[in-house]
């Protein structure tokens, strides 16, 4: 039954319920992890011989739940440690004073909260300390911006080309194909304007476009294979999913840690998560911790172009064939 055939008085209750429920989930899914921002299970290092470190431990453990701890010998695992992104950052013990270790590269916003956090801690205790940015962010793009405000526009970007295939009923391969080409067109554009213009991912140009392109599939995927199984309700689920939940789930302006649980955690399985921390690996640490997202985007979407693929077919045999009525034998005579 369309909706345009119900009665006037239930489609005007309809708009003045579902309006203000999507309202109220949509400040739910952005307004609740931004008030609740802090660091949780944060993974730090801190590094030098254990006599030397235990205090600077037992201070950072005061803060229950803030931090995960791990102990390396010396800097110079500690350093390898924030390479590879195993830790947001460390803290030295060193004959002069604690040396903070940092990586604004992976996320400005932890890399000032580490430094408040040992600020107080050194004058607490009457220390003073140095700082370095281990990976720094570009001087082009200090705060991180160009990264964190590209979640919204790929999101967008994949969830039209879903909705776009869906209502010009392209089917199968070509759907499919219409999906792949418009991520890869996709992928070169935003790696023009990010990597070339405004030199914001210093990473590989073609692994950089290779990026955007596989986290905008995996949003389109998603979104029209969703459409394809389970008709129009589908792609509205599709994109509500990534629009109100892997988009303020993604963790971009912070870290997964710095959300409230299990906001970190379910965004780093969603496309819009998966793809920030990606970009974050290939532009800033060589590939780094790169093989966990990658996967994820991968899963979504060939799962997703499965979905197109086979999707309306499923649907056509689930679906009552259509009955017409008998026709009378024609009267002789």
């Amino acid at each position: 039954m369309p909706p345009t055939s119900l009665p006037t008085h239930r489609r005007v209750a309809a708009v003045l319920v579902l309006i203000p429920v999507m309202v109220a989930l949509a400040l739910w899914a952005f307004a609740w992890p931004a008030a609740r921002t802090a660091p949780r299970d944060l993974p730090l290092g801190v590094a030098g011989p254990p006599a030397a470190t235990a205090p600077v431990a037992q201070q950072l453990e005061r803060r229950e739940g803030a931090f995960d701890l791990h102990r390396y010998a010396d800097e110079a695992e500690a350093r390898d440690a924030i390479e590879d992104r195993e830790v947001y950052g460390a803290v030295v013990v060193t004959p002069q004073g604690p040396k903070l270790l940092t990586a604004s590269a992976a996320s400005p916003a932890v890399a000032q909260l580490l430094q408040q956090a040992v600020t107080q801690q050194a004058e607490a205790s009457g220390q003073e300390f140095t700082a370095e940015d281990v990976v720094p962010a570009p001087a082009s793009d200090p705060r991180g911006a160009v990264l964190n405000t590209s979640v919204l526009p790929l999101a967008l970007a994949g969830i039209g080309a879903g909705v776009a295939v869906t209502l010009l009923g392209l089917r199968g391969l070509t759907a499919a194909l219409a999906l792949a080409g418009s991520a890869t067109l996709v992928g070169v554009v935003a790696a023009a304007l990010a990597h070339s213009w405004l030199d914001a991912l210093p990473g590989d140009p073609w692994t950089v476009a290779g990026t955007f392109a596989l986290a905008t599939l995996a949003v389109s995927g998603a979104v029209a294979g969703l459409a394809a199984l389970f008709g129009r309700p589908g792609l509205g689920l599709g994109a509500l999913l990534m629009m109100l939940i892997g988009n303020p789930f993604s963790g971009a302006a912070s870290a997964p840690e710095m959300l409230p649980e299990p906001a970190g955690a379910i965004g780093q399985w969603l496309p819009p998560g998966a793809g920030v921390s990606l970009l974050r690996s290939v532009s800033y640490f060589d590939g780094a911790a790169a093989t966990g997202p990658a996967l994820t985007l991968t899963w979504w979407a060939v799962l997703g172009l499965g979905a197109v693929l086979v999707g309306h077919a499923v649907r056509g045999r689930k679906a009552p064939a259509p009955t017409t009525p008998e026709r009378e034998p024609a009267m002789a005579g």
